[in-house]
């Protein structure tokens, strides 16, 4: 009562007597009054919690940025509410997030939908950030992510420096952003070299350990088969390595390969793999940082950001085979 009193420059009784609902008030005064009553309530009024989608398994990858996101939401006091695994990913996810009861704002990570989809409840109003995004994000949509194509583009200049020429790709879906923008960083590294990946060292799959073992044995097992194999993430690169393994052939002496993600994984395998690191904690922490600054009132400078990706040279890579 002293603040709104204060704020409206009339006495702590009148305000009093317009809480009471008191008559000898008037008119321009109480509804002065009642505006900085509600300007207070909503101020005192606690933000929704932060809804977090993230529709897929809590592995290594996902879990670190969710793990970041929930610490720093901590941070700032706010709660989060969780929403992940493959059960996540239905139709109307999105369509439905503003009018979930208790909810103010959300980080998306990963999301299956199109720009469409996320420019649809953009324009609702309804605040969010998406992390790692699949598809091109809409411009005003406020996105982060990692540096793939300068993260692809290193590891393909350190196989090239090595004497590598004939090297074979164990891409990421097509449909993908950072698939994209890998394969074009790929692509820059080889260029300067002069040469190209031939179409048919080139495979596109999902980012699992079972698909790296079945493509890397389809290239491993062709008539003129690569020297170096370039994976989409860590996962593909172990199953490439156990397709390696399979055939006898020695990494790196025989064939090196590479991955791309720096997760516990990498450093766990024989031989440790080279590999490209995300800053993937960074990445949940950053978003936050973005989604504050959205629930403040502030539109963030830059919209898409790009974190700086790290090459990590172990032991599966070496100079190409004669």
């Amino acid at each position: 009562m002293r603040d709104i009193a204060a704020e409206t420059g009339v006495s702590i009784a009148t305000v009093s007597r317009v809480l009471n609902d008191h008559v000898n008030v008037s008119a321009r005064t109480r509804e002065l009054v009642l505006q900085a009553v509600e300007r207070h309530r909503r101020d005192d009024t606690p933000p929704g919690a932060v809804h977090v989608r993230c529709p897929y398994l809590l592995t290594d990858y996902f879990g670190l940025i969710v793990s970041s996101i929930a610490e720093t939401l901590r941070l700032h006091g706010m709660r989060m509410v969780l929403d992940a695994g493959e059960a996540s990913q239905r139709d109307d996810a999105l369509s439905t997030l503003p009018d979930q009861p208790g909810i103010g704002s959300a980080i998306l990570i990963l999301p299956p939908e199109e720009g469409a989809q996320l420019l649809a409840l953009s324009r609702t109003g309804f605040p969010f950030v998406v992390v790692d995004p699949r598809t091109p994000p809409p411009p005003d949509v406020a996105a982060v992510s990692a540096a793939h194509f300068a993260g692809a583009r290193a590891v393909a200049t350190h196989l090239v420096e090595l004497g590598h020429r004939r090297v074979g790709v164990i891409a990421g879906p097509e449909e993908w952003l950072a698939s994209d923008a890998r394969a074009a960083g790929h692509h820059a590294a080889f260029a300067a070299a002069g040469v190209l990946p031939a179409r048919q060292r080139i495979r596109h799959v999902e980012p699992t350990t079972d698909a790296g073992l079945r493509a890397g044995g389809e290239l491993l097992d062709a008539a003129d088969p690569p020297t170096a194999l370039v994976c989409f993430n860590d996962k593909l690169a172990v199953g490439a390595l156990r397709a390696a393994r399979a055939r006898g052939l020695r990494v790196p002496e025989d064939v090196s390969i590479t991955g791309f993600d720096d997760i516990d994984l990498s450093r766990a395998t024989t031989p440790a793999l080279t590999t490209v690191r995300q800053p993937l904690a960074e990445m949940g922490r950053i978003a936050v940082t973005q989604l504050m600054r959205v629930l403040d009132g502030h539109r963030p400078e830059a919209l898409h950001l790009e974190l700086s990706t790290t090459l990590v040279v172990r032991d599966s890579t070496g100079p190409a085979r004669t």
